[in-house]
């Protein structure tokens, strides 16, 4: 868990642990009134538990408080605005997921991206989407609606073929390799990049598996015009806009590029992780 969500937690927290005490209730007072084991109270004041929106309105009410429900949900919404959970987030639905990432993709003009294990987004087939989505998903215990999911994420593909718009991306070669599908989706995928590196909308940097690098790959991200960047990781998609975590992604993302290779060597690794695919 990022270290930046854990201290807004922390803080949160303490702001509960502060109306508590202001009300003289102790923790087992307080979880009586909420209708709560006492160990809930104790987790939600040391930010060891995410608290809901549910959860702060009866906090509230249990200091006598009601009024300061809205400032709680307040810091609850800014924490989870960066930090997006990914089970919360897919309760309401591959398709809200994949809107809100088309609708930064309508306001950006320069998109820089990085991928280590899967083909991006906004270059997969629709049968290659259907696979990452339902592993994710399944990972996540949420499986409805995938097939909406899949619909907005090639809807957001009309922007590699719309005047102003630059993809400047970089995929490890590994991800050209990893069958998160079966061969022949893949293979059909790896033909759709073939086809993909000659658009002028498109800058398709691989980085070879055997080439020395100045930094390690690390999670999934999208710059977004120097103003937004969307990281990805196992639990949650952050959503980061301080200047000073955009430059940070800026300086991994040109130090990543350094060492990819484009025009016809990257064809090459892709045509080369196509001849390897068993299809038998």
């Amino acid at each position: 868990m990022s270290t930046d969500f854990q201290q807004a937690r922390i803080a949160l927290g303490a702001r509960l642990r502060e109306l508590r005490t202001e009300a003289q209730l102790t923790v087992r007072d307080l979880a009586t009134r909420c209708s709560w084991a006492p160990s809930k109270i104790s987790k939600l004041e040391n930010g060891k538990q995410t608290a809901t929106a549910a959860d702060l309105d009866i906090w509230a009410r249990g200091v006598d408080r009601p009024e300061v429900a809205d400032e709680l949900k307040g810091r609850l919404k800014g924490l989870e605005s960066t930090y997006r959970s990914w089970r919360r987030q897919l309760a309401a639905g591959h398709r809200a997921v994949q809107d809100a990432i088309g609708a930064q993709h309508e306001m950006t003009s320069c998109f820089q991206g990085f991928t280590g294990s899967v083909i991006p987004g906004i270059f997969q087939t629709a049968e290659y989407a259907r696979s990452v989505l339902s592993r994710y998903a399944e990972l996540h215990g949420v499986v409805r609606d995938i097939e909406d999911g899949v619909r907005s994420r090639m809807r957001r593909q009309e922007g590699l073929y719309t005047r102003g718009k630059m993809y400047r991306v970089l995929i490890w070669e590994a991800a050209l390799h990893v069958q998160i599908c079966p061969p022949t989706v893949l293979l059909a995928q790896l033909d759709r990049l073939m086809s993909i590196n000659g658009l002028d909308t498109v800058s398709l940097g691989i980085i070879p598996l055997s080439t020395p690098v100045k930094i390690a790959a690390g999670d999934d991200f999208w710059i977004h015009d120097q103003r937004l960047v969307i990281a990805e990781s196992w639990h949650a998609e952050m959503w980061l806009d301080a200047a000073d975590e955009v430059q940070l992604y800026m300086k991994i993302w040109d130090a990543l590029d350094e060492t990819a290779v484009y025009g016809q060597a990257a064809h090459r690794l892709i045509a080369r992780a196509r001849a390897s695919l068993d299809l038998k």
